[in-house]
């Protein structure tokens, strides 16, 4: 299988999508995918985007919250013309209670698509920060069994954590997650949201995360794995430009 490379965008809203879609086709024509979100405080969802962002990378992989699927109600993105892949995520409870949500798993999730909507190849979330590895890889087993076909990964950051995770999802197709964590800022909310635990003497500059980046993609690719970026608070042609003339 030949390695693929997306890039996470957040549908703050269309023109802001587009344009960094432009940017990313522009400076990183590496990527052959995007991977869009679902985030509640956003009223544009994974799947609205994808009829806008095919004309520009025609793989497109919105993400759906276990947590928001009414079981009585039509599964999103299931008719989205062309939509041919999707990324199930458990989900965050949301901060405003008065939002409505289910308490459904990804597991049911993945089950309903799988039963409903049998076009589409559904991936699901693997997150090394989130329990106890053993706890992790059993969540692996019951998202295969009820019909995920590969894994997003949470971000890794240095290559001591993606190799040992590499050997743990061995066999599996992954698409292993990269954030730049440039400052401060951006490495307490890692370590706040995420419970990232940062090797000693992390470097939080842009070039040193260009060149993780690249070490990385590299050591994926030879793998026969794939990658998506996830270029959070970071001008992306100044993040992406680099990789993409590092690779070629």
């Amino acid at each position: 299988m030949t390695a693929r490379l997306s890039v996470e965008l957040i549908p703050r809203d269309a023109e802001t999508l587009l344009r960094d879609a432009g940017q990313i086709r522009a400076h990183f024509p590496l990527a052959d995918t995007l991977n869009v979100p679902s985030l509640m405080r956003f009223p544009m969802q994974g799947w609205d985007a994808v009829p806008l962002l095919q004309p520009v990378v025609p793989r497109v992989v919105p993400h759906i919250r276990a947590i928001d699927i009414d079981p009585d109600g039509p599964l999103p993105g299931a008719d989205v013309p062309g939509l041919t892949e999707i990324l199930v995520v458990r989900g965050d409870p949301p901060a405003d209670l008065s939002r409505r949500t289910f308490p459904n798993s990804s597991e049911s999730v993945i089950r309903r698509y799988r039963r409903e909507a049998p076009h589409l190849t559904v991936y699901a979330a693997f997150d090394p920060w989130r329990h106890a590895p053993w706890r992790e890889m059993e969540a692996v087993a019951r998202k295969k069994e009820a019909g995920a076909a590969g894994f997003f990964t949470q971000p890794v950051f240095d290559m001591r954590m993606l190799d040992l995770c590499m050997g743990w999802l061995a066999g599996e197709t992954v698409f292993w997650g990269i954030s730049p964590v440039i400052g401060p800022k951006s490495r307490s909310y890692w370590e706040t949201t995420n419970h990232v635990v940062f090797p000693h003497g992390f470097d939080l500059t842009l070039e040193a995360n260009i060149a993780f980046a690249v070490r990385a993609i590299r050591a994926v690719r030879a793998a026969g794995g794939h990658v998506y970026l996830m270029p959070l608070r970071v001008n992306l042609p100044a993040y992406l430009g680099p990789i993409q003339q590092a690779l070629g």
